[in-house]
């Protein structure tokens, strides 16, 4: 299967244009739930394609508003490439969309389309999941801020936290798109004091406060400080070691999640995420 095949056309595509602000892109993130959104420039020799802006881009520069600075390059593909290379592409960069390009933006792949692929059959689905799983979970506290959690969520490098109750067991799961649906553009605040957490909250301490600090200068994205629970998605969907690849790539497309927990019966033992079938191809 080629990347012709798989890919979204450009006429489907939405993209933002140079010059242009945060929130234009903002906007797209919260409505489509995409990681990243392409970026391209209008020009007297027609349309050109300049890169990708994602959600990390505009929370770890939250004082930039120029969407030339806060663009991030990325590999391109072609149309005729297959679908096993674009997938090679996107686990060796580390990245979820690729821009296919032939002379100018033709279109775009990305890791949900290559996941069809193997729920289609159209590409290998038979590794079984408890091969493919990683084993090192990331959690977070079901009271935790989500503040924090987003932090949590940066220095762990994933797109997602398994939550756990008092007890310790998985009663949800918080991801990067949860966080940015509720994200907001704040202008002209300097300082957001006390409004992360108040004097009777068990989670008050400087570190905290010096979290919220740096949401909220003088223009910035505003995270909720509400605990992670108003936030998770406590209906879930898990996968035992023997189901397949493309079991999990069917699971995936028809809960619309890009992870599901790894369980052996009710213990949480790892979690497939939608790269990890990539890594099998």
């Amino acid at each position: 299967m080629n990347v012709a095949d798989a890919m979204t056309p450009r006429s489907e595509v939405v993209t933002v244009e140079l010059p242009g602000t945060r929130d234009d892109v903002l906007t797209y993130l919260q409505e489509r739930g995409f990681s990243s959104v392409p970026v391209i420039k209008q020009t007297d020799d027609g349309e050109e394609y300049r890169g990708l802006i994602s959600r990390e881009d505009l929370i770890e520069h939250p004082d930039e508003d120029q969407l030339a600075l806060l663009l991030r390059e990325v590999p391109t593909t072609s149309p005729e490439a297959t679908v096993e290379e674009v997938a090679k592409l996107m686990v060796d960069a580390g990245t979820r969309r690729v821009p296919v390009v032939d002379g100018e933006l033709v279109g775009i792949i990305t890791v949900t389309d290559v996941v069809h692929a193997i729920a289609s059959g159209e590409a290998d689905g038979d590794a079984a999941v408890g091969e493919l799983a990683a084993k090192d979970v990331n959690t977070t506290y079901v009271g935790t801020p989500l503040t924090v959690a987003e932090r949590e969520l940066y220095y762990a490098n994933v797109p997602y936290a398994v939550v756990l109750d008092d007890d310790g067991r998985m009663c949800g799961i918080l991801t990067e798109v949860d966080i940015i649906e509720v994200a907001r553009v704040v202008e002209g605040e300097d300082d957001t004091g006390d409004s992360i957490a108040n004097q009777d909250n068990d989670w008050m301490w400087e570190g905290i406060k010096a979290v919220g600090n740096r949401y909220i200068p003088t223009r910035n994205v505003e995270i909720p400080a509400e605990p992670v629970e108003t936030f998770m998605t406590t209906d879930l969907v898990t996968v035992s070691r023997t189901r397949t690849a493309n079991d999990a790539a069917k699971m995936m497309i028809s809960n619309d999640i890009e992870q599901i927990p790894l369980v052996s019966g009710d213990e949480l033992v790892g979690v497939v995420r939608d790269i990890n079938l990539l890594e099998a191809l």
